[in-house]
């Protein structure tokens, strides 16, 4: 039992960044970006061509494959999102379905269909505390909690942060009160980009690097999102953890290929019994 919990611990915590990616978006853009998943593949791509191709090591790579998700993402955004800012959040998720499907079919045309991996070293499992803990898992547990607590950071300690919540709880009466708009869109990409591209590669490390990746953690994703509240970026992974907790309890009782049913069934009673996610609060970014 110990070590499911654990599992689904580190399950939570790969679902989180992009989760949080998610929320964060739809916070202060209002709408679901549905490409999210396509990010996530990516991310995890472009830090591969730096890694194995370029022979960085992986650190370097993410911060290189981060760099250039984010200018990507910044030249979707001008491209796609931005002249269809004001025709509702229903047209920009149709946008991004659109971006998903290109992105995903882009890394496909270029990289193939061929699983790849990321060159690291392979470590045998270790045991804590009577506890199986490979590096991979130890790798995710660092990465999440060290890039959640910079965003955390950024949302309560800085001017940034406090134009994002006011961005968030009422984008008017921001713009009445001076605070930039076009920044703070700028920096919200940028953070959603790093966090998904992070993502694909914690995804990468615990798996393969394929074209599929990110699709398989759309549902995940969002129902993490609506499970802590989508208008609450933090409360998404708060909603992330409970759900690979959830997950790995079930194969208790259940195949483990019925994960994606059981998330499945998550958010569809939250959406019946409380739309508004488990730990909602009024406004938006908080």
């Amino acid at each position: 039992m110990a070590q499911l919990i654990f599992n689904g611990l580190v399950t939570g915590l790969l679902i989180a960044l992009p989760a949080l990616s998610l929320s964060l978006v739809f916070s202060v853009l209002r709408f679901a970006n549905y490409a999210i998943g396509s990010m996530l593949t990516m991310g995890a791509y472009l830090v591969y061509a730096f890694n194995a191709g370029l022979g960085l090591p992986l650190p370097l790579a993410a911060m290189a494959g981060c760099m250039v998700a984010a200018g990507i993402t910044l030249a979707i955004n001008r491209v796609v999102y931005e002249p269809l800012r004001d025709r509702g959040g229903v047209t920009l998720l149709v946008a991004s379905i659109g971006v998903g499907i290109a992105l995903e079919n882009g890394v496909r045309f270029i990289a193939g269909a061929t699983t790849r991996g990321y060159e690291v070293e392979v470590a045998r499992p270790l045991r804590l505390l009577g506890l199986r803990v490979n590096h991979e898992q130890i790798i995710t547990i660092a990465t999440v909690l060290l890039a959640l607590g910079l965003v955390w950071i950024i949302f309560r300690f800085t001017k940034l942060g406090r134009a994002m919540r006011a961005v968030a709880d009422n984008a008017d009466l921001a713009a009445v009160r001076g605070v930039p708009r076009g920044q703070v869109v700028t920096v919200v990409w940028i953070l959603s980009s790093v966090l998904a591209t992070l993502a694909g590669v914690l995804v990468g490390l615990d798996g393969n690097v394929d074209t599929q990746m990110g699709w398989n953690y759309v549902l995940p994703v969002f129902t993490a999102a609506i499970l802590g509240g989508i208008g609450n970026p933090m409360a998404a992974v708060a909603g992330a953890v409970l759900l690979g907790i959830t997950e790995e309890l079930a194969t208790l009782v259940l195949a483990p290929h019925y994960r994606t049913m059981v998330a499945f069934a998550v958010m569809a009673l939250i959406l019946l019994f409380r739309p508004t996610g488990l730990f909602s609060v009024p406004g938006g970014a908080k």
